[in-house]
C-alpha cells in the first residue's frame, strides 16, 4: 500500500467529507434540501435524519416558491414540513423588516406544540417569534409585538382582535403564510374570519394549507386565497398507520365505566400512555374523579378549562407523571405526543374523519399502538360507517360455541383474517365486567359528588346523542343482519381455560326460545279438563303474531323514515300507537267472545291453583 503525503491528509479528508455528503444527498435526506448551517443543525439537534414522506414531498416545493395545499393523516411531520423552509426562507432577524411570517392554527395548544417546536428548529438562527393567542394578557403581546417579530403564531379570534385594537398594525409585510389544521379551523367556525385576514395580506406571499382532510368549504377557500397550488396528498394512500391495532369491544353504556377500568388497570402496560376521549366535559370530570377512588391520577382537559389548569395537566402527561390523559375532542387539538401508545375512544365517534384524528396520534414515527374503541348497539351503523370510509372489511369475533367446537380452527382464522388487514369486533367477558360494575356501583353510591355527576353525564350525553349526525341508512340496515359475536379475541386466555363450555352452554341458553307458553305446556301436560287453555292460545298466537310482525315492520320502516326524515310530527306517531293498541285490544275481544266471563274467571282460579 503506497504512504499517503501528509500534505494531502487534510484534503482526502474534506473530499471523503465531500464525497459522504454527495452520497447522503442521493439518498434523500435533510442533506439533499441545501439548507443553510444554522437550519440543519436546529434539525439534527432536534434528532431529525430522515424527511417523512410529506416533508419530502413539500419542502422542495415550498423552497422553490410554490403555494402548496398539504394533505396527510395527523403525525405524519405535517408541523416541520412547513416551518423548515420558513426558517430557511427567513434565515435572520430583520430589524425594521415588520412581521414576515404568520401561521394561523384552530387551537391555543395547537399553537403552543407549534411555537415550541419553531424554537427548537430555529435554535441556532436569531429569528423573534410572536404568541397571539387567547388567555393571555393583551399587554404582554402588545410589549411582544413593540419587539418587532420576523413570525407570529396566532390563534384567528386573537389576531383580528389585535388588528383592530392596534391601529399601526399591518401584514402588507408577511411573505409566508401557513393555515395549519386548516380542515379545523373551518369546522370550528374561523372562515368569516379567515377571509378577512387573506383581504390585510400581501398578493405576493406564499401560502401554504395544511390539512388531515379536504372538505368543500376548504377547497373553496383554496381556490380564492391560493395561487395555482401544488397539491400534495398522502391521506388517500394510508388513512390509518398500519402499525396502529384496531380493538372493537361491544358493550352497553353502562358497562363501560368497568370495561374502561379494566383496560386501565390490568390490561394495559403501567408504563404505556393512553388518551381517553370522551363525548362532554362533564364525563372528564366523573371519569377523573372515578379514577381517582381507585389510586389512579389521571391528567385532564376540555374546551372550557381553566388555562392554568389545562397546562398543568397536559405538562403532567407529557413530562410521563401521569399515564392518562382524559379529553374531549376539541380540547383535544394541539396536544402533541410524540410516544402516545394508546387511545381508547369511549364514546365512538359519529363521523370516520373524527375517528382518524383520534386514533392518528398513536402509533407515529415508526412506533406501534393500539385504538381501543367502546361500541354499543346504536353506535354499530357508525362503526360499519368508519369501515366504508377505510375501504377495510370486518367481522365478528367467533362465537363460543364456534370456539368450543373447534378452538384451532377458530382462532387461526381469526388471525388469518387480522393479519389481512380485517377489524375485528366482539364482547368483553361477562365475568369481568360484572365483578368491576359491582365496585363502580358501590363507588358511585357512597359518593354524592359522583351520583350528582351520573345524572348530569346521562342528560349531557341524551343531548349529545341528539346533536349527532345521522349514519347512512344502508348501514342502519345492515347493522340489524350483522351476526352475533362472541368474546373478543384479546381475551383468548378465557377462552382457553375451562370456562369455555359454561360460556357455550350460556350463550345456548340466551339464545333460546320456547315454542310455548306456560299455559299451553301446562294444558297439553295435565291432558285434562283445561284444554281450554291450549284453545285459547292457539286463537291468540294466530292472531296476533299477525298483528305482532306488522308492528315489528311499522316500527322498523318508521326508525328508517324517522333516519331521513328527522322532522316527523308526534301527532302522527301518537297517531299510530293508538291505532295499534286499539286494534290488539280489539283482537282480545274478539277471542274472548266464545267464553262467559264467569266460566273464565273459574277457569282462571283453577289453573292458579296448579302452579
Amino acid at each position: 500500500m503506497v504512504p499517503v503525503d501528509e500534505r494531502f491528509v487534510s484534503s482526502k479528508a474534506e473530499l471523503k467529507r465531500k464525497q459522504k455528503e454527495k452520497k447522503k444527498a442521493k439518498s434523500g435526506g435533510f442533506e439533499s434540501l441545501n439548507l443553510s448551517p444554522n437550519v440543519y443543525r436546529g434539525i439534527k439537534r432536534k434528532g431529525y435524519r430522515v424527511p417523512t414522506p410529506i416533508q419530502r414531498k413539500t419542502m422542495p416545493l415550498i423552497l422553490a416558491g410554490n403555494d402548496v395545499v398539504a394533505m396527510a393523516r395527523t403525525g405524519s411531520g405535517k408541523t416541520a414540513a412547513f416551518l423548515v423552509p420558513m426558517l430557511e426562507k427567513l434565515k435572520q432577524h430583520v430589524p425594521q423588516g415588520g412581521v414576515r411570517a404568520l401561521i394561523l392554527s384552530p387551537t391555543r395548544d395547537l399553537a403552543l406544540q407549534t411555537l415550541k417546536f419553531a424554537k427548537e428548529l430555529g435554535k441556532f438562527t436569531d429569528l423573534r417569534i410572536s404568541l397571539l393567542v387567547g388567555g393571555d394578557s393583551m399587554e404582554s403581546q402588545f410589549e411582544e409585538l413593540a419587539q418587532n417579530p420576523d413570525i407570529i403564531i396566532a390563534t384567528p379570534g386573537r389576531l383580528m382582535h389585535h388588528l383592530t385594537e392596534v391601529d399601526d398594525m399591518t401584514l402588507r409585510t408577511v411573505e409566508y403564510v401557513v393555515f395549519d389544521e386548516a380542515d379545523s379551523l373551518f369546522g370550528m367556525g374561523f372562515a368569516e374570519q379567515l377571509h378577512k385576514i387573506l383581504t390585510q395580506l400581501s398578493e405576493n406571499r406564499q401560502t401554504l394549507l395544511f390539512s388531515a382532510t379536504l372538505p368543500s368549504a376548504l377547497a373553496e377557500f383554496a381556490k380564492a386565497g391560493l395561487r395555482d397550488p401544488q397539491l400534495v396528498r398522502l391521506d388517500l394512500e394510508t388513512k390509518i398507520s398500519p402499525d396502529l391495532k384496531l380493538v372493537f369491544f361491544t358493550l352497553r353504556q353502562e358497562e363501560k365505566h368497568a370495561a374502561l377500568l379494566y383496560l386501565a388497570r390490568d390490561h394495559i402496560s403501567s408504563d404505556q400512555q393512553t388518551l381517553i376521549f370522551v363525548s362532554t366535559k362533564h364525563h372528564v370530570e366523573f371519569l377523573n374523579i372515578m379514577f381517582r377512588e381507585e389510586g389512579i391520577e389521571p391528567s385532564v382537559c376540555y374546551g372550557d378549562m381553566d388555562q392554568d389548569a389545562r397546562k398543568i395537566n397536559i405538562s403532567k402527561f407529557r413530562s410521563r407523571k401521569t399515564m392518562l390523559l382524559i379529553v374531549t375532542d376539541v380540547a383535544a387539538r394541539g396536544i402533541d405526543i410524540p410516544l402516545l401508545d394508546n387511545v381508547i375512544n369511549w364514546d365512538f365517534p359519529p363521523k370516520p374523519k373524527i375517528f382518524v384524528h383520534r386514533v392518528g396520534r398513536a402509533a407515529r414515527a415508526g412506533r406501534t399502538g393500539t385504538a381501543f374503541s367502546f361500541v354499543t348497539s346504536e353506535d354499530m351503523p357508525y362503526l360499519l360507517d368508519l369501515h366504508l370510509f377505510l375501504s377495510r372489511p370486518i367481522r365478528a369475533a367467533p362465537t363460543e360455541e364456534e370456539v368450543f367446537q373447534d378452538m384451532d380452527g377458530a382462532m387461526n382464522k381469526i388471525d388469518q383474517a387480522i393479519a389481512n388487514g380485517e377489524s375485528v369486533y366482539g364482547r368483553f367477558p361477562q365475568n369481568i365486567i360484572d365483578l368491576i360494575s359491582d365496585r363502580v356501583r358501590d363507588m358511585i353510591d357512597s359518593s354524592a359528588e359522583l351520583n350528582n355527576l351520573q345524572r348530569t353525564c346521562t342528560n349531557a350525553f341524551r343531548l349529545y346523542s341528539k346533536t349527532k349526525p345521522l349514519p347512512a341508512r344502508e348501514s342502519i340496515k345492515r347493522a340489524k343482519d350483522l351476526p352475533r359475536e362472541g368474546l373478543h379475541p384479546i381475551f383468548r386466555n378465557v377462552l382457553e381455560g375451562g370456562e369455555l363450555a359454561a360460556l357455550a352452554f350460556s350463550e345456548r341458553l340466551k339464545a333460546f326460545r320456547p315454542k310455548q307458553t306456560i299455559l299451553e305446556a301446562e294444558s297439553e301436560a295435565a291432558k285434562s279438563k283445561h284444554s281450554q287453555w291450549v284453545d285459547v292460545m292457539k286463537k291468540k298466537r294466530d292472531i296476533h303474531e299477525k298483528i305482532i310482525n306488522l308492528v315489528h315492520k311499522q316500527r322498523f320502516s318508521n326508525h328508517v323514515e324517522k333516519e331521513i326524515e328527522p322532522d316527523i310530527t308526534s301527532s302522527k306517531i301518537n297517531d299510530t300507537k293508538e291505532s295499534q293498541t286499539g286494534r290488539v285490544r280489539r283482537v282480545t275481544v274478539a277471542i274472548f267472545d266464545g267464553f262467559e266471563w264467569l266460566k273464565l274467571a273459574k277457569l282462571i282460579r283453577n289453573n292458579l291453583g296448579l302452579f
